[in-house]
């Protein structure tokens, strides 16, 4: 089917690794030219850091949030620049990667963008620091079964909640350490396939983030939204946010709230969107749409090569 109806989709963390945009940036001067904006407007270098490490630099979230997203707009940028027939009906970001749709829509500019990634990352960090958690993947269970794992593993002060409904059968959960431990047994206890600790020390999207949200509210309201042109798929509404204020709502609430991707994607398959095109490294997302819906086109864009999947259908 010539020029279907399509959605960009942009991860958010865990989809980093040493070398992305590299290749991209090498073979297209729009795309290198957009590591070159983003080392001058954040004042580090993080293009040698998305292209040559350290892992660990990398991995710092204050780092892989804003790193995400100019890998995101750099894949973006090449990809309005030689197909510009291209026009997504929607857009949805996965947790960070929902700050790459407010730049994709028109609903803020990359810099500011880039600047908002920097100070969630760093806000993020520091409520890691000052109430530590875990977070872990859990899967083979339904979303229901973890949602009650996780309300019998909690107390009044250690909290552990879905911080991420993937896909089906792929549920992440955060919080407390002690609460973490609990609803694991109780997962593994009702089948779990397995469950599997992330190599994370920040709970996010969970109440341990709550130390975060006076300073990134103020952030997040006084960076210039506006309404987008293209409709973008909240992580905390799964549904579309077509003005300013509703945008910031479901920024300011997706610290610690759960990230609906499941619910997001449904949504979009019943508006008839049949092509998924994810913009960034490793093609997480598309790896986890295969599990909510086989039926849809799944693309992956990041390297050069990459493109040529687009001329079969634009």
């Amino acid at each position: 089917m010539k020029n279907p109806p399509i959605a960009y989709l942009f991860p958010g963390q865990g989809s980093q690794i040493v070398g992305m945009g590299l290749e991209l940036a090498e073979t297209y001067s729009i795309a290198r030219q957009t590591y070159i904006e983003a080392d001058e407007i954040l004042g580090i270098p993080i293009s040698r850091m998305s292209w040559e490490g350290p892992e660990a630099v990398l991995n710092d979230t204050v780092n892989t949030q804003p790193a995400l997203l100019v890998d995101s707009i750099a894949t973006l940028r090449v990809l309005e620049e030689h197909y510009e027939n291209v026009q997504p009906t929607y857009v949805a970001g996965h947790s960070m990667g929902q700050l790459s749709t407010l730049v994709a829509s028109g609903a803020l500019s990359f810099s500011e963008a880039l600047k908002l990634a920097r100070i969630r990352g760093d806000l993020m960090k520091q409520a890691g620091e000052t109430s530590p958690g875990k977070m872990a993947a859990i899967l083979g269970l339904d979303i229901l079964t973890v949602e009650n794992i996780c309300d019998e593993a909690s107390l009044d002060d250690e909290i552990v909640q879905v911080a991420n409904d993937n896909c089906p059968g792929q549920v992440v959960i955060s919080g407390k350490a002690s609460a973490i431990e609990r609803a694991s047994e109780l997962a593994r206890s009702a089948g779990a396939r397995r469950v599997r600790q992330l190599a994370v020390s920040i709970a996010a999207h969970s109440p341990l983030m709550a130390s975060a949200q006076i300073d990134f509210n103020k952030a997040v309201d006084s960076s210039p939204i506006n309404s987008p042109h293209t409709l973008i798929i909240g992580n905390v509404s799964a549904s579309p946010l077509t003005e300013s204020e509703q945008i910031r709502n479901d920024l300011r609430a997706q610290l610690t709230s759960r990230v609906r991707w499941t619910e997001s994607i449904h949504y979009m398959i019943d508006q008839r969107i049949t092509t998924f095109i994810e913009l960034g490294s490793k093609s997480v997302l598309t790896g986890l749409l295969k599990r909510i819906d086989r039926s849809v086109r799944r693309i992956s864009i990041n390297k050069p090569d990459d493109f040529e999947k687009l001329a079969e259908i634009y």
